[in-house]
């Protein structure tokens, strides 16, 4: 294989700020990247995951902190000095070359020699499984093929860093499944190393070795796609987890790393996972996976069914409890719209968090 990626230790941000005006995009954001690393960044519209992003490439000037390629400072670089690839939501394919012509562009653009360049590409298409695609235009591939252009444009060039911003969002439900898996082998194949920006959490839990939850602008937390899966630190990043069900009560004990609230007279409980203490408010957030339709008892709330649909092996419906909280929740048995049902979850399947203060959830 031709293609060798250029190689280095970390990539370190340090103390990262982003201003747009008054508005602080981001604030204080240090994360160090380890060589072969897939990074995703995660979080929802507006939370500083693209700025972050566009901060590392050069497409946006940082204004605080500063940005480390082992021990050379790069955000004082232009972006075409700091030599990272590229891989845009929109593709920003060039409509008027082919595919070999867009592969090649940056090559050429450094003055490479046609016959490194012939090569280069050749190994790209290969790697990217293009052959036979090279002389079609854009606007004749289908969108899948157009993203693997793009990665290809973006590896070709042997880039330190690969960055990708929402690069699936456009494509459809299959074609996004099949470029994920095409993405995490690119990347393992060069020993790239990535990062990754995506609202989408089965994706970053898929392809990443560690998440980077964002918030607001600020890395609310950073672990392993199974640390933020089963211990997230934040009412928020739970939420953002996939634990749909939040339901507000007050403590009624803490003993032994395990909070018991009383939500609507139902005693709740389940793992603290911040500092609680006894009468204060706080929230129980479980998963729809982990709620089962069974008998009053410990752990059970009744709910009236809203919805509910059959998804094959499954019911997925939707509830409410008398005092307004809304529930999604699976089940075995197809249960009745209207009818009264008990909810329950292992109280090791239930996390709790404190109330969340200045409008943080």
């Amino acid at each position: 294989m031709t293609i060798a990626l250029s190689q280095f230790d970390e990539v370190r941000l340090d103390r990262v700020s982003r201003d747009f005006g008054a508005l602080n995009a981001l604030r204080d954001i240090s994360l160090t990247i380890r060589r072969r690393e897939f990074i995703a960044l995660l979080g929802p519209s507006g939370c500083g995951k693209s700025t972050t992003l566009n901060c590392i490439a050069g497409l946006l000037p940082v204004t605080g902190g500063a940005i480390w390629l082992d021990k050379s400072r790069v955000d004082t670089l232009r972006p075409e000095e700091r030599g990272f690839g590229m891989v845009f939501q929109n593709y920003a394919l060039f409509p008027h070359l082919n595919v070999r012509q867009n592969i090649g562009f940056g090559l050429k653009m450094r003055g490479t020699p046609k016959a490194e360049m012939d090569r280069k590409v050749n190994e790209a298409l290969a790697l990217v499984r293009l052959q036979g695609q090279e002389n079609k235009l854009p606007g004749q591939l289908s969108g899948g093929q157009q993203q693997r252009v793009a990665i290809a444009r973006a590896i070709v060039i042997e880039p330190p860093l690969v960055l990708m911003d929402e690069p699936l969002s456009n494509l459809d439900a299959k074609l996004r499944l099949e470029m994920r898996a095409e993405i995490r082998r690119i990347h393992n194949e060069l020993g790239a190393t990535t990062i990754y920006v995506t609202h989408d959490q089965d994706e970053a839990l898929s392809l990443a070795d560690r998440i980077v939850v964002l918030r607001d602008g600020v890395v609310r937390q950073v672990g392993t796609p199974k640390e933020l899966y089963e211990a997230p630190a934040h009412l928020d990043v739970a939420d953002f987890m996939g634990f749909r069900n939040k339901l507000k009560g007050k403590v009624v004990a803490v003993e032994n790393g395990r909070a018991v609230l009383d939500v609507e007279g139902a005693r709740i409980s389940g793992v603290a996972r911040e500092r609680l203490s006894p009468g204060s408010s706080a929230y129980a957030a479980i998963r729809p996976d982990d709620l089962e339709v069974g008998e009053a008892g410990p752990n059970a709330i009744a709910v009236t069914v809203d919805t509910i649909e059959y998804r094959g092996r499954e019911f997925v419906g939707t509830a409410h409890s008398a005092g307004g909280f809304d529930f999604v929740f699976r089940s075995h048995q197809a249960v009745e719209p209207g009818s009264t049902v008990y909810l329950r979850a292992d109280d090791g399947r239930v996390l709790v968090f404190a109330e969340p203060t200045q409008g943080r959830n």
